[in-house]
């Protein structure tokens, strides 16, 4: 899969915490329902990587990845149940060298020159940037690409309905990850309708931009 271009068609990167596999599927069909074709399934719970295996296995034409990953072990485990890509809230060396030699894309998370540099210095040019609204927001995005110009970021973190037009404005921004579709009340209560209206209200605005950018 090429990761870069997939982020480009879609503009959006669910976060999703699924507490249980039950979930998983339901989750999925309600993002692909809406038409989005992708999750980011995070390791901020203990079901996460069976999670990603019903959604890997049971949702076809779905791009799953692991999110939240933060040790070699879970580059193993996020692979192993299927994951197409990765994404962490840190840079660690040890964490990016194990997906590269899995040949899996990942997206680790920076937070300043430093951090960027340092990814740079591994190959990776692709990156999340985190968390983008306490950081600084869209105008530190556009700072810096200043002096990187051949970065890219998925910014997330704090981003919704409200702002995220702003960051995707941004010639550096190929796409934003939020929960705010996938919040975990919502998923709790199995309002997967509701999942599949606020997502498809997302996507109108994503897509609503890029008609006006064509004109």
């Amino acid at each position: 899969m090429n990761l870069l271009q997939h982020l480009r068609e879609t503009r959006i990167v669910p976060v999703v915490d699924i507490a249980s596999v039950n979930d998983a599927v339901p989750v999925a069909r309600a993002l692909q329902e809406a038409g989005l074709p992708s999750a980011e399934i995070t390791f901020r719970t203990a079901a996460a990587a069976e999670a990603i295996r019903a959604i890997a296995t049971g949702v076809p034409g779905l791009v799953v990845g692991a999110g939240t990953v933060r040790t070699v072990e879970q580059v193993d485990q996020a692979v192993d149940a299927g994951a197409e890509f990765l994404v962490a809230p840190g840079l660690n060396p040890a964490v990016v060298a194990r997906a590269v030699t899995l040949g899996i894309p990942m997206l680790p998370g920076v937070c300043t020159p430093t951090e960027l540099e340092q990814a740079l210095s591994m190959g990776l040019s692709l990156l999340k940037f985190f968390p983008a609204e306490a950081a600084g927001g869209a105008a530190y995005v556009a700072a810096l690409a200043g002096p990187y110009r051949d970065v890219l970021f998925v910014p997330t973190g704090g981003i919704g309905p409200s702002n995220i037009l702003g960051y995707l404005a941004k010639p550096n921004v190929v796409a934003c990850g939020g929960s705010w579709m996938v919040k975990a009340d919502l998923i709790a209560s199995g309002d997967f309708a509701a999942i599949t209206r606020l997502t498809a209200e997302a996507l109108r605005i994503v897509n609503g931009a890029k008609e006006l950018s064509r004109r």
